[in-house]
């Protein structure tokens, strides 16, 4: 068997929010199965230059599974048909010689196209810069075990902060929400000692302004399979929870403060 691969690509072409957008028709043959999607996007482009055809502009920075920034639909799904793997870890050997890739950009209307594969995903910047800091002591370096924090707790706070931030939550939603980003980057902090002066006003403010942005939750799911981190809906139980208690306290609090 050959170790590679003479492939259709069907890209989508943009080149820009409010320009009309098309797929282009792609041969790509020869792809190594050991190549990783965006390297196999690599040598495409290298050919198209070679024929004084711009390339085409797709999302990557670290490669490795890290920062999310290499978001993608293939075949209908977000980062592919592997489960729990982002686009730059999914490798080419997950498809066979002569099959026809449709790759899309992330499709949601709070994502405008950048240009082709190229998102503009600030709304979730927008949610993280509502959630503000929190408060820890400064001066002298405090003793490992100054704060302790319960192992079930650590692990709950590590859980949550695995997500990388690419969207791809948003991408696979019917809604287009974003409840399982926005539930993850409040459960990293919330669930801490470290977390706690700010507990409330962060989530009142994060979630409000998520829903400035994006679609309403109605738990289908999506998001947790597209998921290159497997994010639990637990989260969003979790959030939806504090949510409630935010509005609470955050009023009593004003009415305290008349």
């Amino acid at each position: 068997m050959s170790n590679n691969l003479n492939l259709k690509l069907r890209i989508w072409r943009q080149d820009g929010p409010d320009a009309p957008g098309a797929f282009l028709d792609i041969e790509a043959d020869d792809i190594s199965r050991d190549a990783s999607f965006l390297e196999m996007l690599d040598t495409v482009n290298e050919r198209l230059l070679g024929d004084d055809i711009e390339p085409v502009n797709f999302p990557h920075d670290c490669r490795e599974g890290i920062c999310g920034t290499c978001g993608v639909v293939i075949n209908g799904q977000a980062h592919g048909p592997e489960k729990a793997t982002a686009t730059c870890q999914l490798h080419m050997r997950k498809f066979r010689d002569g099959d026809e890739i449709t790759i899309e950009p992330w499709r949601a209307r709070s994502f405008p196209v950048i240009k082709d594969l190229v998102v503009d995903r600030s709304p979730l910047d927008r949610i993280i810069e509502a959630g503000g800091y929190i408060t820890a002591p400064t001066g002298s370096a405090p003793d490992a075990n100054d704060i302790p924090v319960p192992k079930d707790v650590a692990e709950a706070s590590m859980d949550a902060a695995a997500c990388i931030g690419c969207g791809a939550c948003v991408a696979a939603c019917p809604n287009s929400a974003a409840q399982l980003f926005t539930a993850a980057k409040l459960a990293h902090l919330n669930v801490l000692p470290q977390g706690q002066p700010e507990r409330w006003k962060r989530t009142e403010a994060m979630v409000e302004t998520m829903e400035e942005y994006f679609g309403t939750c109605t738990n289908h799911g999506e998001c947790h399979e597209a998921c290159p981190k497997e994010i639990s809906l637990d989260f969003i139980a979790f959030m939806n929870r504090d949510y409630i208690k935010a509005k609470i306290k955050n009023r009593s609090l004003a009415s305290q403060a008349r």
